[in-house]
């Protein structure tokens, strides 16, 4: 288990202290892939270098398997980091070596044969899909061929913990979704415990079980990312997860705004068509989204309701006794 306890992270800078990490905690089990996500800013970055210890926090505690990070030393940190690995988002491979011998790269540093690292990191490329570029530079390849070789590389010593920084960030759609896959597909087959660290709610979507929202260098929600997208309960997880809300309010000409949130099932229910059968009741269809979580469907639609108060209660009370459908007023956009 991957344990963060009460981490705070404080820079000083030439204007002052700049605190980047505040109070968080966090408890991630063994074989999880686990999201972590927040805005620009958030402080992604420094907590998940604070996971692996290339930054020491300032307060707190860093556990793996129950043992403390923060007090061990350089020698204790390196033996530890053979478990904790990391791919980052420009894939930060070494050019003058071969694809093969990127992936030998942390096996050599370990003292492992020469024989043996070649062989292994031939089985590596094997398993994210490169066995004929073993040869190959680098600069031959895609970027999406970039990152499966980093990934083979952050394998090479058995690690426990793969951590993802932004490691999707620099790829296309298509890209994503394959890297995507091959982290679950090794997950599943290896059992390593995937963090991934990213500013994209459709990465969380397609891969975590679990997320953490960081905003401000806080976690200001965690929880299933079938809770999340359900029934996000802060400001941050709502920018997040209904990223377009507030654009289609803006310019809104109703009285009453509502939002309409789908809490999973694999189909929906003509929910407007029935509204207005049912209720003899019209409602604008403001915006919608939806999404596919793990093959659940959730998603949102903002509904402006009639100007009548009655027609507009009836309405409301009418959705929120539908199954599987929650509704909420969105009362910073009244026009």
């Amino acid at each position: 288990m991957v344990e963060l306890k009460h981490i705070s992270k404080t820079f000083q800078t030439n204007n002052g202290e700049l605190q980047a990490l505040k109070d968080v905690n966090l408890k991630i089990p063994d074989g999880e892939i686990y999201g972590i996500i927040g805005m620009s800013g958030a402080g992604k970055s420094t907590l998940v270098r604070c996971i692996n210890m290339l930054e020491k926090p300032t307060e707190g505690e860093v556990l793996i398997n129950g043992r403390n990070l923060c007090t061990m030393s350089e020698k204790e940190l390196r033996q530890q980091r053979r478990d904790i690995t990391m791919i980052f988002q420009q894939f930060n491979l070494l050019m003058q070596r071969s694809c093969l011998k990127n992936v030998c790269f942390p096996m050599e540093i370990s003292g492992v044969s020469k024989t043996t690292a070649a062989k292994r990191a031939q089985e590596l490329l094997e398993l994210v899909g490169l066995p004929d570029k073993a040869d190959a530079y680098p600069a031959q390849l895609s970027g999406g061929q970039k990152q499966r070789v980093a990934i083979a590389r952050a394998l090479a010593t058995n690690p426990k913990v793969l951590l993802c920084d932004e490691a999707t960030s620099a790829l296309d759609p298509n890209t994503t979704h394959a890297i995507l896959q091959l982290i679950s597909d090794i997950n599943k087959r290896l059992g390593i415990t995937a963090i991934i660290i990213t500013h994209q709610m459709s990465v969380i979507e397609e891969i975590c079980s679990h997320v953490a929202i960081l905003d401000a260098g806080r976690v200001v929600e965690e929880g299933s990312v079938k809770e999340i997208f359900a029934n996000p309960q802060t400001d941050a997880a709502k920018r997040l997860v209904f990223p377009n809300s507030a654009t289609y309010a803006e310019h809104l000409k109703t009285n009453r705004v509502i939002r309409v949130v789908f809490n999973g099932g694999t189909s929906y229910e003509p929910l407007i068509a029935s509204l207005a059968i049912d209720c003899g009741i019209k409602a604008n269809i403001l915006g919608a989204e939806t999404k596919n979580v793990n093959g659940q469907a959730f998603g949102y639609m903002l509904l402006g309701l009639p100007e009548s108060e009655t027609e507009a209660n009836k309405a409301l009370a009418y959705i929120r006794s539908r199954d599987g459908v929650s509704a909420e007023e969105v009362p910073d956009y009244h026009a």
